[in-house]
């Protein structure tokens, strides 16, 4: 029956959709593009927003489940995608000479005869409430382990040569649980942590590696909603299920954990400690690591589960036979974070602007390339991602097992939650200011009539915490391509209003959900114009690079070299 209602699904889905496919919008029409002729310009105005509509509404329909990583809807979800590119006519990139790359995972789910105190010299013990007070995940992938050790403050949990900062002091937190703060030193100086923009070192999945390599057992963050930008509903909801991790993988510690706010405060106050001062002490260059007479009592149990999932990967060659063994790779990562088993009410997230938005945006744009009458210099790449809601893992494994070398890939362009409130007026593209691709970035924004935007929400590090930042880490220049907050007809208030409510009431919440008002001209402007920043850093005379100096810099010389 649910075979059938999926079938059901597709055909009256797409039936639909092909009533309602419109020309592109005439105030859609950019002016001059450079480099890009009036065939690939014809296939770009043939974006349309209802195809994408149509793909969107299948992606997050009840029936997939949530695309969850190993779980039967983000496969079916996977199918769908390389149905689609091949139906566009493009060439599998994945193994074997299908669209599929498997990515070799280890799901981990926190078990509930996991037990959790915080025991304070001389008090009774504090036993935290899973979820409500703390959220834990093993990440050495054990079934269970048990852990008593002493807890040691150590600030924010970062060392940063280029920054003159190390919290750590050489001080041995072997066998330790390390009590630290989410997010970085605050900063207004660019040169300092990059002022107010969220670097690496701030968020979560550094604190727990930087843990793991100094031989500590456990890490736990402080959650405060102001400083990780959003409250305890996301940590609680991205943290209950199934955890993913890629096979064999560095050393990892036990327990990789977030508690509440007043929990911690509650627990520091026991021994005469002061939270606050707490934050005021950590945002001094001389802090030193503080033991506390705080012992972790934990019995992390967990359920192991070893599968294998899927980036799906599609070509298309690039005209010049000198230029087609290098591309431009577009990406989008498919997951979201499946069912809840247990959960009361809509257990279901369906991640209808995350990701399906994006994701419906990659094939439309896959559509659009294999249908223009002439290709490109250089060849293009799509991948729809899996595990980006586990911490980035189908990207991080395309980025170190890409389909051509990650010397030869000039420039990787991400589309992430490309929220569905109508034709934008600004564009936002955090991150392409840092490579040598940035002024015809500027040209097509003028082109298009869209206003490049500053991050709007610097300190949330959203660099950081997409599929892009996984092949700038490989050295492949990268950014991911967003709508701003101005939109026809509406203020930037409105815009920023907007964002504000998907933030407190959808994101990573069963709530985000497709419904017919959601106006998908949005995800067709970000198309064409990811389109045509695409077909023009697959012409450019030279491979994209980053600015001297970027952090990516080394990296990217490192695998041209090889």
């Amino acid at each position: 029956m649910r075979k059938f209602a999926l079938i059901v699904l597709l055909i009256s889905t797409f039936a639909a959709a092909q009533q309602r496919v419109t020309k592109t919008q005439a105030a859609g029409t950019p002016g001059m593009l450079r480099g890009v002729p009036p065939a690939a310009v014809a296939a770009m105005r043939s974006i349309d927003a209802e195809r994408i509509r149509a793909h969107v509404k299948f992606l997050a329909h009840d029936l997939l489940e949530g695309r969850g990583t190993g779980q039967r809807g983000g496969d079916i979800a996977a199918e769908y995608i390389a149905a689609q590119f091949q139906l566009a006519g493009l060439e599998p990139a994945g193994e074997n000479g299908t669209y599929m790359q498997k990515v070799p995972l280890v799901g981990v789910t926190t078990q509930p005869q996991t037990t959790f105190a915080l025991i304070a010299q001389g008090s009774q013990p504090m036993q935290l409430t899973m979820r409500d007070d703390y959220v834990v995940t093993d990440e050495s992938l054990s079934e269970t382990s048990d852990i008593d050790a002493e807890l040691v403050f150590v600030g924010y949990g970062i060392k940063a040569p280029e920054y003159d900062w190390d919290d750590y002091k050489d001080t041995d937190v072997k066998g330790k649980v390390l009590l630290m703060l989410v997010n970085e030193p605050p900063s207004t100086d660019d040169r300092f942590f990059k002022g107010p923009a969220l670097t690496y070192y701030g968020r979560w999945t550094y604190k727990y590696e930087e843990a793991a390599r100094r031989g500590a057992v456990g890490a736990i963050l402080i959650h405060r909603t102001d400083m990780a930008s959003y409250g305890w509903d996301v940590v609680r909801n991205s943290w209950s299920g199934e955890r993913s991790y890629i096979k064999g993988e560095a050393p990892a510690v036990k327990a990789a954990s977030w508690i509440q706010l007043e929990i911690a405060r509650k627990v520091l106050s026991s021994v005469g400690k002061d939270l606050d001062q707490f934050f005021d002490m950590a945002k001094a260059r001389d802090f030193k690591p503080m033991p506390l007479p705080i012992r972790l009592q934990a019995k992390v149990v967990s359920a192991l589960r070893p599968f294998t999932s899927n980036n799906v990967i599609a070509r298309l060659p690039g005209a010049d036979p000198h230029l087609r063994p290098q591309a431009v790779i577009y990406t989008a990562h498919y997951d979201h974070l499946g069912i809840r088993p247990g959960a009361p009410g809509d257990n279901i997230y369906n991640g209808a602007a995350d990701n399906a938005t994006g994701t419906a945006l990659l094939m439309e744009m896959a559509r659009a390339f294999a249908s223009s009458r002439v290709r490109p210099p250089r060849s293009i790449l799509f991948a729809a991602v899996t595990a980006e809601e586990q911490g980035l893992r189908g990207s991080e494994f395309l980025g170190k097992n890409p389909p051509m070398p990650a010397g030869q890939i000039t420039l990787n362009l991400n589309f992430d939650n490309i929220q569905p409130w109508g034709w934008p007026e600004e564009v936002e593209v955090v991150g392409a200011e840092r490579t040598s691709f940035y002024p015809v970035v500027q040209q097509t924004a003028k082109a298009f009539r869209l206003q490049i935007k500053p991050d709007s929400n610097p300190s949330a590090g959203y660099y950081y915490r997409s599929d892009h930042f996984s092949m700038a880490r490989v050295g492949v220049p990268a950014f991911s391509v967003n709508e701003g907050q101005k939109f026809r007809g509406k203020t930037a208030e409105w815009g920023a209003q907007q964002a504000a409510d998907y933030t407190a009431k959808r994101y990573h919440q069963p709530s985000d959900e497709y419904n017919p008002q959601m106006d998908f001209s949005s995800s067709q402007a970000m198309a064409q114009f990811g389109f045509a920043l695409g077909w023009q850093a697959a012409s450019q005379p030279r491979l994209v690079s980053w600015r001297p100096g970027d952090e990516f810099e080394a990296a990217r010389k490192q695998s041209q070299s090889k």
